[in-house]
């Protein structure tokens, strides 16, 4: 996923946020995030109460922008993600429990599949009583339309795994989608209630795939088209009323979702009113005055504004009603190893590069914390370790890297570092050249447009040395959160292996890890290719990246969502 720091979070890459604060002392590890697969019986509903809730109410959202996209094919955002929980539902999905924790449980199926060949075929079965909004049964041939749809030539913005799975790499070639009346032979339907998928290859995690919103279910009754991304049809306990683009979103109780069917969604409110055009300025001093409406007001998006982060920690009043986690996103310091072939070298800028004083110009403990290893945290299997002493030394180790550099024969080496020309990354430039002059380099830097930023940096002969970049996981585990990043294969124009790294070892350890049916086994073997791209100093982990939000006094049960980096909504109630 490409990540947006105060910015549109999206699932891929990422945009720094533009914040300051006073320093702040934080150099403890960080704890992985506790993610485990649930069985049939974890999969039976209704959802794990929220103490003291209450039905009834309105609930108001204010957000920035509008979802870009509600059909669920086209869904790829986290923000769009999390709203889409309200009226949406997947095969499978996330059960948050009690103690904070994810589970991966059934969603519209009674468990979280099975497979008998390591993961290249896998069977569903959905349970019963699950309806749409208008009262039809949801069946087996709903998810194989579902997916069959997304290979449409109208759907460009959701994921594409199961599409490549199902059929080949260019799966548009292979298959048309639905429209023209052929059926994919790769989905089966035995009967109405199994579903199988027979991928070409084993994917052992599809399980976790299938639980994304861009497999949610669409009900080919009711498609229509481009324009089901506006007003889709209700799965969940909630339908849309209301929608103006740009405006608002308003939702009212589906009257045949079954909360015995659903382990995930607790449905406090009887309405949500959502209201876009709201900047994180204004909401920061709207949840900060919790006047009238405003009190059962939260946002998914808007995070406290850079001049509130100071004002917002050190009010004792406040800390009820804020909201500090670590999101699924990793920030880098990507080195091109197109460019940069000695291991000395790439060493010498790990131990020389100023983490402490560029987290400063940037938020501080609020911006992230900081970073050793290249798999974030709240990934299953993320096992902590700091290599290169950045715990121990945040604010760099000249001396360290100038030793480096002379063992290397290379003190002088010249650094060409790209940057968004912003007036905070210009300070944030600043502060790395003189970290790193100090140990030795030679500092050129080479702004660069914003609105281009990742076009520059994602050509294969780009001509830089190190540039920043985040990513978050697409699901839960290693796969998604260092294969398309550092696998040599994905190694193109505009792909996301923006460090050009292709180590043979490491793309081996890549192509086996990714056929483990065991997620926890699974999970070591992606923590061990997490080390092992360490070892050869591909680049530079810099922040787990945190989020710091408000609501209103008169809410309970909000909750973050370390999976999305957001506010929750399926616990929040009306006090």
């Amino acid at each position: 996923m490409v990540v947006g720091a105060l910015t549109v979070t999206t699932a891929c890459s990422s945009g720094n946020s533009n914040s300051g604060t006073k320093p702040e002392a934080s150099k403890s590890k960080v704890a992985a995030t506790a993610i485990t697969v649930g069985t049939a019986a974890d999969s039976v509903g209704p959802a794990i109460a929220e103490p003291g809730a209450k039905k009834g109410g309105t609930v108001t959202m204010i957000d920035r922008d509008d979802f870009s996209h509600l059909d669920p094919a086209q869904v790829y955002l986290n923000y769009n993600s999390e709203a889409s929980l309200l009226f949406t539902r997947q095969l499978t999905g996330y059960k948050l429990q009690a103690d904070g924790t994810s589970k991966l449980v059934g969603d519209l199926a009674t468990d979280t599949g099975t497979t008998a060949d390591g993961g290249k075929t896998w069977k569903f079965t959905l349970k019963d009583g699950v309806k749409w909004q208008d009262g039809t049964p949801i069946t087996s041939a709903d998810v194989k339309y579902s997916v069959e749809r997304t290979f449409a030539p109208f759907i460009k913005s959701g994921p594409t795994y199961l599409q490549q799975w199902l059929t080949a790499t260019d799966y548009r070639a292979a298959y048309p989608g639905p429209y023209e009346g052929k059926e994919l032979d790769a989905i089966q339907t035995p009967d109405a209630k199994t579903v199988v998928f027979a991928f070409q290859d084993v994917h052992p995690d599809a399980n976790f795939t299938v639980a994304m919103t861009g497999y949610g279910v669409v009900p080919k009754a009711q498609d229509t088209k481009e324009a089901y991304d506006k007003k889709p049809f209700s799965s969940g306990p909630y339908q849309i009323a209301e929608h103006v683009t740009d405006k608002s979103l308003d939702l009212v109780r589906n009257p045949n979702w079954d909360p015995a069917t659903d382990p995930i969604r607790n449905a406090y409110p009887d309405k949500w009113h959502m209201e876009f055009g709201v900047q994180s300025q204004q909401s920061t001093e709207r949840f900060i005055a919790d006047n009238g409406a405003d009190k059962t007001t939260f946002s998914f998006h808007n995070q406290v504004h850079p001049t509130f982060i100071d004002k917002v920690k050190n009010d004792a009043a406040l800390k009820p009603r804020t909201l500090e986690g670590l999101t699924p996103y990793v920030d880098y310091y990507y080195m091109n190893n197109t460019r940069l072939k000695d291991q000395k070298v790439r060493e010498a800028l790990l131990r020389a590069f100023p983490h402490q004083q560029t987290r400063q110009l940037q938020g501080g403990t609020s911006y992230g914390d900081y970073a050793t290893n290249y798999m974030s945290p709240t990934v299953l299997g993320y096992e902590a370790n700091d290599m290169y002493d950045i715990l121990k030394k945040p604010e760099g180790d000249p001396e360290a890297a100038k030793k480096l550099l002379a063992e290397a024969g290379a003190t002088g080496q010249t650094i060409v570092y790209a940057y968004n020309n912003t007036p905070t990354q210009q300070k944030v430039t600043e502060a790395i050249r003189v970290g790193l002059e100090k140990a030795g380099f030679k500092f050129v830097p080479k702004p660069l447009d914003a609105k281009t930023y990742y076009d520059a940096i994602g050509l294969t002969n780009n001509e830089y040395d190190l540039y920043w970049g985040g990513w978050g996981a697409d699901w839960p585990t290693g796969y998604t959160s260092l294969q398309p990043v550092w696998d040599g294969r994905a190694i193109a124009d505009g792909a996301s292996n923006y460090a050009h790294t292709n180590d043979e070892a490491i793309n081996k350890m890549m192509d086996d890890a990714v056929k483990i049916a065991d997620p926890i086994a699974q999970g070591k073997a992606w923590a061990a290719i997490d080390k092992e791209l360490q070892k050869k100093a591909y680049s530079i982990p810099d922040v787990y990246q945190r989020s710091l939000s408000l609501y209103g006094s008169g809410l309970g049960g909000v909750k973050f969502d370390s999976l999305f980096g957001l506010q929750y909504p399926l616990n929040i109630y009306v006090k």
